[in-house]
């Protein structure tokens, strides 16, 4: 069973920036899209980030977009969010998951079929 493990993650404050790592490990498996979610509490999930197989497609969700840079190494196995100009209101658990599935659009909880633990993100004021 592939698992994948988030990293990164912390106590910054606004203004600052952080990188998050998502290892996948263990079995092989077919890789297309993969993404970047969050959870506020009290709030469903929220679409941050993705990116297709190559990594030379990706998307933003408007409140991220300027900010946040995604990325993939697919020798390496791992999935990358660069968040620079962090605000108070990207505070939230952020979870990597990733589609054995072609052909989706990257930004559906839905779609993916595998997810991390998450790591939490905690931006001071």
């Amino acid at each position: 069973q592939v698992q994948l493990v988030e990293s990164g993650g912390g106590l910054v404050q606004a203004g600052g920036s952080l990188r998050l790592s998502c290892a996948a490990s263990g079995r092989t498996f077919s890789s297309y899209a993969m993404a970047w979610f969050r959870q506020a509490p009290g709030k469903e999930e929220e679409f941050v980030a993705r990116i297709n197989w190559s990594g030379e497609s990706s998307g933003y969700a408007n409140s991220v977009k300027g900010r946040f840079t995604i990325s993939r190494d697919n020798a390496q196995n791992t999935l990358y969010l660069q968040m620079n100009s962090l605000k108070p209101e990207d505070t939230a658990v952020y979870t990597c998951a990733t589609t054995s599935k072609p052909w989706t659009s990257g930004r559906i909880v839905g779609e993916f079929d595998l997810w991390g633990q998450g790591t939490q993100v905690t931006v001071s004021s």
